[in-house]
């Protein structure tokens, strides 16, 4: 079944690699918490530079970014992005007090992130990044900008795409915001581009088949999948 809780006075940090990832993952769970009154941001780690359809896209990274900020428009999210080029996003000590700064920054009370074992290398690192900085955003030995938090968020690992070797904990019910998630993806037109690419997934039925999936399991019409990070101060009761 599907948890039923609600957001309201969270605050709700989605830190992914690619720009069209949160569409694809919990941009419905980010929706029902800003229905429900929470604040609610999208960190985008990668600049989304190396996903070139057959015809190239001039200054994709840019189109990328401009496409991404109208899809967190449409959600209502604060946007930020970590600049990281494709294919070289390392969990570094670097890279680490650049998104702890981002954490600082929003100052989240949830943060939800890529599966440690998802099938891109950007997307696992995006999530020992998140991990990382989930904890070390309130430690005052780690110095930059912004305050550290006083409590380090609870984190949540979304699921995979295709649903491949993730084992759900929990459901979230999206079924009112699967049309939102479509009205977002399709902000991404760079990378619907590729849809004939042999070596990309139409993204659009991937996202309304997944969704319908996830919502068969927990017994309503679309659903996103999660696990709760079980580590110390990151787990919390709902």
């Amino acid at each position: 079944m599907p948890v039923q809780f609600s957001f309201t006075d969270e605050r709700v940090l989605a830190v992914l690699a690619h720009p069209d990832d949160a569409e694809l993952l919990c941009a419905g769970t980010l929706a029902r918490a800003r229905d429900d009154g929470a604040e609610i941001a999208l960190c985008i780690l990668c600049r989304g530079d190396k996903g070139q359809p057959v015809t190239p896209v001039p200054e994709l990274a840019r189109q990328r970014q401009q496409e991404a900020a109208e899809a967190a428009h449409l959600l209502g999210a604060e946007t930020y992005f970590g600049d990281f080029a494709d294919g070289e996003l390392t969990d570094d000590y670097p890279s680490r007090l650049r998104l702890i700064e981002i954490v600082r920054r929003f100052r989240p009370t949830l943060m939800l992130a890529h599966t440690p074992d998802d099938y891109h290398s950007d997307h696992r690192a995006a999530s020992a990044l998140a991990e990382a900085a989930s904890w070390f955003c309130s430690s005052r030995g780690h110095r930059t900008p912004s305050e550290p938090l006083t409590t380090p968020p609870a984190l949540w690992f979304c699921d995979s795409l295709e649903m491949l070797g993730f084992q759900p904990a929990f459901y979230v019910d999206v079924s009112d915001y699967v049309g939102l998630k479509q009205q977002m993806l399709a902000c991404h037109r760079s990378q619907l581009q590729r849809s004939g690419d042999r070596d990309f997934t139409p993204l659009e039925e991937l996202l309304v088949r997944q969704a319908a999936a996830r919502g068969s399991q927990a017994g309503v019409a679309a659903a996103e999948a999660f696990r709760q990070h079980q580590a110390l101060l990151r787990t919390r009761a709902w």
